[in-house]
C-alpha cells in the first residue's frame, strides 16, 4: 500500500546537479549525456537551490535568442518545491497535485538537507496502484491544460 512507501523508496538516486555558475549550455549536454530533461541546480555548498528544465532552456534562452553557453543555470533560479526523503508517498503526492509539479527532488532533512533523489511521474507509476496514477493524472493535467499555465 502506498501510505506505506516513503519518498526515497519512490525516488530515482544518484541524481546529479549542475552547478549554479555552469551555463545552461552545459545543463542541456548533461540532460543529454543523462537522457533526462529535468536537472536540479546546486549552489556552491552542493544544496539545492533549484531546476532547471529542457523546457527553461528552449523558452527562457533559445527563443529569446540568447547563446545559452552564456547564460548560468544559476540565473533560472525560482522557488523550487521538494520534500524530505521520509515523507510518505500520500504527502508526495499531494505536493506534487498542490504544486502542479511533475518532478520533486527529494532532500534528506537529517542528513544536512542534502539532495538525494528525485521523483518523476516515471517513478510514481512503478510504484503506486493504478487507481492512484489515474486520480494523480486527473488533478495534475486537468489544471495543467488550462490556457497561460507552464508546464512544470
Amino acid at each position: 500500500m502506498a501510505e506505506k512507501l516513503r519518498a526515497r523508496d519512490i525516488m530515482s538516486g544518484g541524481v546529479q546537479c549542475v552547478g549554479a555558475h555552469q551555463s545552461l549550455f552545459e545543463a542541456a549536454k548533461m540532460m543529454r549525456d543523462l537522457d533526462v530533461g529535468c536537472l536540479p541546480i546546486c549552489g556552491d555548498n552542493n544544496r539545492l537551490t533549484g531546476l532547471v528544465t529542457d523546457r527553461d532552456i528552449v523558452v527562457k534562452c533559445c527563443a529569446e535568442g540568447i547563446d545559452p553557453a552564456s547564460v548560468q543555470a544559476g540565473s533560472l533560479n525560482a522557488k523550487v518545491q521538494w520534500i524530505d526523503a521520509e515523507a510518505d508517498a500520500t504527502e508526495v503526492l499531494t505536493t506534487m497535485e498542490e504544486h502542479q509539479i511533475r518532478r520533486l527532488p527529494v532532500i534528506d532533512v537529517r542528513s544536512g538537507h542534502r539532495l538525494v533523489g528525485m521523483i518523476t511521474e516515471a517513478n510514481l507509476a512503478k510504484n503506486l496502484s493504478d487507481e492512484q496514477i489515474a486520480e494523480f493524472a486527473s488533478r495534475v493535467y486537468a489544471t495543467a491544460s488550462m490556457p497561460g499555465r507552464s508546464e512544470g
